[in-house]
C-alpha cells in the first residue's frame, strides 16, 4: 500500500516555510504482518531521513522525536516475532536454558570430607609434634647433673650412757653436722630441679643422723653450691656401742658412712617432654669427736652410681 501525501505534509515541505528546513524522503517497503501466510502484499511506509547521526533511530532522542524513533528502533529485523521467540513482563527475548549432564554429587563425593581432612591434619601434627619432643628427649638425656661432694664439717658430736624410749639401758649419740657439695648443670637449653632423698649418716647400718636437701632451681650451665644440714639426737646405738666407743679412742676416729640420692628434672618443652636424671651417692669417713675442723672427701672415697 503506498502513502500519498496530504496538503499537511506538502505545507510542511515547502521550502518557503520558515519553521522547518527542506529534508528529503525516502520509503522503505517492509512485509505485511501477514507475510508468514504466503501474502505477498508489500506496505511502503515513509520515514524520514535524518541530518545527523545523533537523529538516527540507532541513537536514543529525549526530544519530541523519541517516541518515532523508539518505533522504527523495534519495527524492522528486531521483531520478536521475525524469530519466533517471545519477550518476558520486561521486554527480554526469552531463550532456552541449556542443562549440563551430570551430577555434581557424585563428583564431590569422591574427595575427602571436611571432616576427614581436619582429622588428617590433626593427626599429622600429633606425629611430626610427637618426633620434634622425642628428638630434644633424646638430646637431652647426657646431660646429666655432675655432683662433687667437697667437705663434711662437724659441729657436734658426743655420746653417753643412756636409755632408749622403751627405758632400755644403752648407749646414746648426738650428731650435728653438715655436708658440702657442687652441683654443676652443662645443660645447654634448660634448666633442672635438683632435689634429693633424705642425707643419712650410718655407723655400722644404725643411722644416726639425717638432713635433706631443700629442693631448687639451677639455670643452665651454671655452677652451685649447696649445703644440707645433718642432725641425730639421743640416738641409741644397743650393741654397736661398745665397738664406738673403742673406734673413738683411737687416732683414726670413727668409720662413718654417708648415702643419699639426688635427683634432677629438666623441663625440655614446658611439661611435656622432661628429663630426670638419678644419682645415688655414698661415701666413707672417719669423724674424730675430738677435732671440729671440715673433713674434705678423698676422690676415691666416694662412689657415684
Amino acid at each position: 500500500m503506498i502513502r500519498t501525501k496530504s496538503d499537511s505534509d506538502v505545507t510542511s515541505l515547502d521550502p518557503s516555510s520558515p519553521r522547518s528546513p527542506k529534508r528529503p524522503v525516502y520509503y522503505v517497503q517492509s512485509p505485511s504482518r501477514d507475510s508468514h501466510d504466503g501474502d505477498k502484499t508489500s506496505s511502503t511506509q515513509a520515514t524520514p531521513a535524518f541530518n545527523s547521526p545523533t537523529e538516527s533511530p540507532s541513537h536514543p532522542s529525549y526530544g519530541r522525536h523519541s517516541r518515532t524513533s523508539s518505533g522504527s528502533r523495534f519495527s524492522g529485523t528486531f521483531s520478536g516475532k521475525k524469530f519466533g521467540r517471545r519477550r518476558n513482563d520486561k521486554g527480554w527475548l526469552e531463550c532456552d536454558v541449556i542443562l549440563e549432564e551430570g551430577n555434581y554429587d557424585d563428583l564431590y563425593g569422591k574427595g575427602l570430607s571436611r571432616r576427614c581432612q581436619i582429622m588428617i591434619a590433626l593427626i599429622g601434627f600429633i606425629l611430626i609434634f610427637s618426633v620434634f619432643c622425642l628428638i630434644l628427649w633424646g638430646a637431652s638425656r647426657p646431660y646429666k647433673a655432675k655432683i662433687t661432694l667437697k667437705s663434711l664439717t662437724v659441729h657436734n658430736f658426743y655420746f653417753g650412757e643412756g636409755s632408749d624410749a622403751t627405758g632400755v639401758p644403752t648407749k646414746l649419740l648426738t650428731v650435728n653436722c653438715s655436708v658440702r657439695m657442687s652441683v654443676y648443670n652443662p645443660a645447654t637449653f634448660f634448666g633442672i630441679h635438683v632435689s634429693s632423698s633424705p642425707f643419712s649418716l650410718m655407723y655400722s647400718e644404725i643411722t644416726v643422723a639425717t638432713g635433706q636437701l631443700k629442693k631448687y632451681y639451677q639455670p643452665r650451665k651454671s655452677h652451685r653450691t649447696v649445703s644440707v644440714n645433718l642432725q641425730g639426737t639421743k640416738v641409741p646405738l644397743y650393741g654397736a656401742g661398745a665397738s664406738f666407743a673403742v673406734s673413738d679412742s683411737v687416732e683414726d676416729g670413727v668409720p662413718i658412712k654417708l648415702v643419699f640420692e639426688v635427683k634432677s628434672k629438666g623441663n625440655v618443652v614446658g611439661k611435656l617432654v622432661k628429663s630426670t636424671h638419678r644419682r645415688r651417692i655414698s661415701c666413707s669417713l672417719d669423724i674424730d669427736s675430738r677435732k671440729t675442723k671440715p673433713i674434705k672427701f678423698k676422690h676415691d672415697s666416694c662412689a657415684y652410681e
